[in-house]
């Protein structure tokens, strides 16, 4: 059969064994159904007037209180009109405004974490143009700074020794809204809920407590769960940050489909909010699939996908989307899986974007690192750097941990595949720094890999689009998730 699988800019060609399964999300498997775009609104009112386990907005507010909203940056959760982030702060807005609340006593933040922080005409995407015009005129929308130290807050250390240093505009807030997507994550199961708050408004030295070594090459890690020891983590330090601050967050979380299309709306107390929504969202992210353990799992790389420009051809980038595609699909993998995956791989780091990674490559090739945990030393030195913090401050760049988050879970893709095949890369030799090895077409990969690790007929799964749409955590067909099956289709509230 023949699969066209994401490369470059465009596609590249396979010819693959007619017994090849195919996934693609939300076709192959349907998602839940979607609330429909005209009941959207209502659904997520109905969720703010009636909150699960805390009182709703118009009864914490009053005149005079200050609210900051938390808003997640643009790598997911879509920018359509019908957006989660728009409808859900549009209806906090209304109820706030009804309570007395001034609008000049708002603050809206972008919880962007040690990502890039938000461009101007990215946060004009995020937000629509109406609450924008509302807010960007009167310097009420910031994007979370972790360097800022003007404005962070350190909580101290969690019972388990996590240092947790929040931002201090939430911290000095009366109300705290936090918007977020309840959707398919390697990193600790799902976006949102305390993920949230814990890697969006906090310092790298509170994200260094999760996105390591020794938390994410745990056997709880992989495959990927709701109860991994980073998700805990994740809980600890976003439940310690309401004790510290003495008020609980108010979340709008939205289950989104394959097309980040709102399934359901859960607002209210995350510790009691957060595993309802998930009992929804696990009908639509593990995914009862497989009958049989893959021997063999092609997917193709954008150029451009999640991070930003330049994630399917900066080869510290690459290993962490190819880790994640483990972590996520590790249930239908057999022992020796191999990848054959596309990525025109031309050397092309986006230097502007990820300023620090091109040395930390350089590095990785020499001093004895053998595997990418033998970077991890380096961690603090790069953190540090205040080239590059600048950089992260000033000019929309990754911050310099970041990387070695990705590095972390780079090496994921290692230990649990026998080999990784890059196919039709330009510079080649910058896939092969990375352990990968590299082949022209699928074709002469997949025959390498029979000659030297498939077994005869090998199951194949093919996965084409896995980087273009809201992914899945493919499992076992006897493997069952419990939760409702989505939206019925009138506009009753889902919880």
């Amino acid at each position: 059969m023949r699969v066209d699988f994401e490369y470059g800019q465009g596609v590249m060609s396979a010819e693959l064994p007619d017994s090849t399964d195919v996934f693609i999300p939300g076709i192959t498997y349907p998602d839940p159904l979607h609330i429909p775009e005209d009941c959207i609104e209502q659904e997520t009112r109905s969720s703010i007037l009636n909150p699960i386990g805390m009182p709703p907005l118009n009864q914490l507010a009053k005149k005079g209180s200050k609210v900051v909203f938390i808003i997640p940056d643009i790598v997911k959760g879509g920018v359509q009109p019908t957006s989660h982030r728009k409808i859900a702060i549009k209806v906090c807005l209304e109820e706030l405004y009804k309570a007395g609340v001034d609008r000049k006593d708002i603050l809206l933040l972008i919880s962007n974490g040690l990502h890039p922080r938000a461009t101007v005409e990215e946060t004009r995407k995020i937000l629509g143009d109406e609450i924008f015009g509302t807010f960007h005129p009167h310097g009420q929308i910031t994007s979370h700074d972790s360097e800022d130290y003007d404005h962070l807050v350190d909580l101290g250390y969690t019972t388990h020794g996590d240092r947790v240093i929040m931002n201090k505009y939430v911290y000095d807030a009366d109300i705290a809204i936090m918007i977020g997507h309840c959707q398919g994550n390697p990193y600790g199961g799902y976006s949102g809920g305390y993920k949230h708050c814990a890697t969006g408004i906090t310092h790298w030295k509170s994200i260094s407590a999760h996105h390591v070594p020794s938390v994410m090459h745990r056997v709880d890690f992989t495959p990927v769960s709701g109860t991994s020891e980073m998700r805990n983590k994740f809980n600890e330090q976003g439940m310690f940050m309401e004790e510290r601050m003495g008020k609980k967050f108010f979340c709008c979380d939205a289950v989104l489909d394959s097309s980040s299309r709102q399934i359901a709306i859960f607002s209210g107390y995350a510790k009691e909010m957060q595993p309802e929504s998930w009992k929804v969202a696990d009908q639509r992210t593990y995914v009862p699939f497989a009958e049989k353990k893959y021997d063999c799992i092609v997917f193709g790389m954008p150029t451009n996908f999640h991070y930003g420009n330049g994630m399917g051809t900066n080869p510290i980038q690459m290993m962490q989307a190819l880790s994640a595609q483990v972590i996520r699909h590790k249930r239908i993998m057999s022992d020796h899986c191999v990848f054959i995956v596309s990525s025109i791989c031309d050397g092309y780091f986006h230097d502007e974007r990820w300023p620090y990674l091109r040395e930390v490559y350089d590095l990785f090739q020499h001093d004895y690192m053998n595997i990418l945990p033998d970077m991890h030393r380096y961690g603090e030195y790069f953190a540090t750097n205040e080239d590059y913090i600048r950089k992260y401050r000033y000019c929309n760049a990754f911050h310099p941990f970041h990387g070695f988050s990705m590095m972390s879970c780079g090496h994921i893709a290692e230990m649990n595949t026998s080999a990784i095949y890059i196919v039709g890369a330009r510079e080649p030799g910058i896939a092969r720094g990375m352990g990968l090895k590299t082949r022209a077409t699928f074709e002469d990969a997949l025959a390498d890999a029979q000659r030297k690790y498939l077994p005869d007929n090998p199951n194949i799964l093919a996965l084409p689009l896995t980087f273009k749409t809201g992914a899945v955590h493919l499992a076992m067909k006897h493997e069952v998730y419990d939760g409702t099956n989505g939206h019925s289709g009138d506009c009753t509230m889902m919880h």
